[in-house]
């Protein structure tokens, strides 16, 4: 465990004495009871007597050091108290029922809140670890103070990384860099997040942080210590223009300049904010007062002016931020705010203790998060750990877009969000009924990339279905989780009705009727509780369509054994395939659309029956290391009628009046049917797009090609293949 690891010096260093520790705690936090502090200091210090960290320190020291780092802080007591007990439920040494009764229910549920997360190891699929999980959200956003000391516990356990072995290091700093340094940037605490990425990164990549850091240093001893000398430079122009602020500047962190050189695709040089200069003025005027004052006296870099002020950040950063050609010609980001902007752009959440009035107590529920109430129903709609928390990661990374519905509402999204993804961040049902979009007035695909400021008003149907295709261009996790949930639960349906004709088949075939309450008198014979999960494991082929016949009729057992003895294989089969053993639920692979007359393989899969391939599809490469997965298969030539198929095509055609016209003519004398036509691509002179068609064979769709081709109307059409 992370804290229980982190530390190995070779000789034993004693816990830190209480007098020391109250200094720091009560310097912070003055209006602390002393003697509740010291019960809980002296509790934490006696249960884990005997404890060591790796380093050989007193285990103690770690929860005496979290304590510190949240009274830092400046939390209340309750806060500090579970940070000298965060570690000792998980750790064994005292039980839930101690803490409620000697220090409150309050800490209690708190120590609670935290324990549950410390369980969770990120990467594990376990889903004992997704309950944990779930149970975590739900802690913290009763009561934000649980996310709180966990990542002050993640915080000291960063800081004493480097006695841990390789392996632990590199897990520990990847889980900090991928859930703990975003959940902190989400609740606005930017400077624990700046300490987080940066203890991470230096593990994840030494060499990277280094190289920049020499470049770093390199600038600062060719150019001497720039940042005082613009920094005055800066504090005298907004002087002359008649306005009181405090200027102060710094460089960025290592990781944040690294990270913008991925994202943008720039040298180190074009990074316009290796250095930030913090403008803290008075009151909101005077923060656009100072933006024209800065404007007027350098020149703007376009397209980097951003106005957090009055669209703040979902973790309610607020600021202006601009970037100009500053003092000595240097490229520098110049950010805005007030003094309590700044304090809540630093501390994020837990500033609100700073501006307690009246004893009042802040406000500690985090009720009041947007994505933390995402984050929960993600919870809910996940289907396994692996999903839940890739939706999260997806959920907690915050570069925004802000857009607007057509009533004025703010809705900040991703970068890179779709107006689908606007339409399940506005609620569930709108998400789930979506059929199009208007951006800025005018229709749009809904694989649209959203800009800044852009309006988005929702098309809706009448009744919920979402496109499976969705989940290719959507980035928000909530719209995958819905969307998922939509293809599961659709899936499912698809296996009930492939069990009750495979049942029903099965029945008629003996002379003997079926329904549903038929199957419901033999549920207990069968072991199950619904007739729908009997009907949904035939279809999986998790239950033969014969034990459910001689579970309804036992005198039938004898005379089905032994036609399961003499029966063919392909026979009894829902699809005219040769090679499948009687009531196997099989599916047409849709990246490569199998089609009668094709050469085809099949792949098992665990409860869900075969998945029909093209021998040449490029999907079968991952299973080349499972070859006890394959089955042999080939279509039945001896079949009484050919089944309807669906095949795919794509086309380039040019963009002129008739051309679309065209295409049903041709398809239609080939007596092909379209069931989906989607535009992937549109520019003034083409079309690309791709089509699915209703054919009997591979014959049929080849005729179809070779005919488009024909036409003058299109410039290259082929078979989609996987």
């Amino acid at each position: 465990r992370a804290g229980r690891d982190s530390g190995r010096r070779m000789t034993a260093a004693p816990a830190p004495q209480f007098p020391a520790f109250a200094e720091r705690v009560f310097a912070a936090a003055p209006g602390a009871d002393r003697e509740a502090v010291r019960c809980a200091w002296e509790f934490a210090v006696s249960r884990h007597r005997g404890q060591r960290r790796a380093s050989g320190d007193a285990y103690a020291s770690h929860p005496i050091e979290v304590a510190g780092i949240l009274a830092d802080l400046g939390l209340d007591q309750a806060s500090v108290v579970t940070g000298l007990l965060h570690d000792t439920v998980e750790d064994g040494v005292a039980t839930p029922d101690e803490i409620d009764s000697l220090f409150g229910t309050e800490v209690g549920r708190l120590v609670d809140g935290v324990t549950k997360l410390g369980k969770i190891r990120i990467e594990s699929r376990d889903r004992r670890q997704a309950e944990n999980f779930q149970k975590f959200l739900i802690a913290m956003s009763e009561d934000i103070r649980v996310l709180l000391v966990k990542l002050a516990d993640r915080l000291h356990n960063m800081r004493t990384l480097r006695f841990l072995e390789p392996p632990s290091r590199r897990r520990i700093a990847v889980e900090t860099m991928e859930i703990y340094a975003p959940l902190a940037e989400r609740i606005g605490m930017q400077r624990l997040k700046d300490e987080l990425q940066d203890l991470a990164f230096a593990e994840i990549n030494p060499e990277g942080r280094d190289s920049l850091r020499k470049r770093l240093r390199f600038l600062h001893d060719t150019e001497g210590d720039l940042i005082p000398v613009i920094a005055g430079e800066l504090q005298r122009t907004l002087t002359r223009a008649g306005i009181d602020a405090g200027v102060e500047g710094r460089a960025k962190q290592p990781y944040s300049i690294w990270r913008k050189m991925e994202k943008k695709h720039v040298p180190f040089e074009q990074i316009a904010d290796v250095t930030a200069f913090r403008v803290v003025v008075a009151d909101v005027g005077a923060c656009y007062r100072a933006l024209g004052a800065v404007h007027g006296a350098y020149p703007m870099i376009p397209g980097r002016f951003k106005d957090y002020i009055s669209t703040p950040k979902p973790n309610d950063y607020r600021s202006l931020h601009t970037a100009v050609i500053g003092p000595r010609q240097r490229r520098v980001e110049v950010q805005i705010r007030t003094r309590e902007m700044h304090d809540v752009a630093e501390f994020g959440v837990a500033a609100h203790w700073f501006y307690k009035q009246g004893g009042e107590a802040p406000p500690r529920d985090g009720r009041h998060y947007r994505w933390l109430r995402e984050l929960k129903d993600i919870v809910e709609h996940a289907s396994d750990p692996e999903e839940l928390l890739e939706h999260t990661k997806l959920e907690m990374y915050a570069d925004q877009v802000f857009c607007f519905t057509p009533r004025g509402k703010i809705v900040p999204l991703p970068a890179g969000a779709t107006p689908v993804d606007l339409a399940y961040a506005v609620h569930s049902d709108v998400g789930d009924t979506c059929v199009g979009a208007k951006v800025n007035g005018r229709l749009a695909p809904l694989r649209t990339l959203l800009r800044n400021g852009d309006q988005v008003e929702i098309l809706r149907s009448s009744a919920p279905q979402p496109n499976p295709n969705w989940e290719s261009f959507v980035v928000t996790g909530k719209a995958r989780a819905r969307i998922r949930r939509f293809v599961r639960q659709q899936a499912e349906n698809e296996h009930v009705n492939l069990g009750r004709s495979i049942l029903k088949k099965e029945f008629a075939d003996h002379d003997r009727p079926f329904d549903d309450d038929i199957l419901a008198a033999a549920l207990d014979r069968i072991g199950f509780g619904k007739p729908s999960d009997a009907l949904a494991a035939v279809g999986r082929s998790q239950l033969r369509a014969d034990a459910v016949l001689t579970a309804v009729h036992p005198e039938l057992e004898a005379g089905v054994e032994a036609r399961r003895r003499r029966l063919p294989a392909g026979e009894g089969a829902p699809v005219p395939i040769k090679g499948l053993t009687p009531g196997m639920a099989v599916h047409m692979a849709e990246c490569c659309h199998p089609l009668s007359g094709d050469r085809i393989v099949g792949i098992m899969a665990e409860g869900r029956g075969v998945t029909v391939h093209t021998i040449d599809c490029q999907v079968l490469e991952s299973f080349s290391d499972t070859p006890e997965r394959w089955l042999d298969l080939s279509w039945d030539a001896d079949a009484d009628a050919p089944r309807v198929q669906v095949g795919r095509i794509a086309a380039l055609m040019s963009n002129r009046p008739g051309s679309l016209n065209a295409l049903t003519e041709v398809i239609a004398r080939a007596d092909g049917n379209i069931i989906n036509l989607q535009n992937t691509h549109r520019s003034p002179d083409f079309f690309e797009f791709v089509v699915d068609i209703e054919v009997a064979d591979v014959r049929q769709l080849t005729g179809i090609v070779t005919a488009l081709r024909a036409n003058p109307a299109f410039f290259q059409v082929e078979r989609e293949r996987g």
